[in-house]
């Protein structure tokens, strides 16, 4: 889920979290357009064997980045991530990643690189070398097995910590599907709102 931000550009020399996502000026970038393999992902060779797909990417952006970066974005995701396409000596730092074979075109927020896709799948160049899973289902499957159920009938608010803060979802938010509750992060569920203000939490917006 994405939400408007004032406009911003940063710029410099920035520390690389994974295969799409760069902290620079202190302001946490996510590339728009591009989706990498997370950071313990594997992919499979079709000769055969495992391949650390994922920390692949994170060394390919950082690669691409060493000379630093100049970002521009006006939306942010709900980590509080600036969404941005970054340049790098005049190339596109997003286009780069998806040509290489280094991160998927994240078709569900963009078709901007599906080109560059295209080309890297043809010359079997990174994941398309072999088998690999698109990084959203591996992160779908990683919540779903992570989520805590409600601990009993009639309490279902969610209870979520995220950049933002501690937000409650109520049934009926846009963002209560999508949200996942992980105990081990502190993350709860709450009976009532009353229950959940007096826990410090905070009602999330929508």
């Amino acid at each position: 889920m994405l939400s408007p931000a004032v406009a911003s550009t940063v710029s410099g020399v920035p520390r690389v979290v994974d295969g799409d996502t760069l902290v620079v000026e202190n302001t946490r970038v996510r590339l728009f357009g591009i989706d990498a393999p997370e950071s313990k992902q594997t992919c499979q060779r079709a000769s055969g064997g495992a391949w650390s797909c994922g920390v692949a990417a994170t060394q390919s952006l950082r690669e691409l980045a060493k000379q630093g970066v100049r970002c521009s974005g006006d939306e942010e995701d709900r980590y509080g991530r600036l969404i941005a396409v970054c340049h790098a000596g005049g190339r596109d730092v997003n286009a780069a990643m998806v040509a290489r074979g280094a991160a998927f075109a994240y078709r569900k927020y963009s078709m901007a690189y599906v080109r560059q896709e295209a080309e890297a799948k043809s010359a079997r160049r990174g994941v398309w070398q072999g088998s690999a899973e698109r990084p959203d289902l591996v992160r779908a499957q990683k919540r779903a097995s992570s989520a805590a159920p409600p601990p009993q009938a009639g309490c279902a608010i969610k209870g979520n910590i995220s950049m933002r803060g501690h937000l409650y979802h109520l049934r009926g938010m846009r963002s209560y599907a999508a949200t996942r509750i992980n105990t081990r992060k502190g993350e709860r569920w709450f009976c009532s709102e009353t229950q959940a203000k007096a826990a410090g939490w905070r009602r999330a917006g929508g």
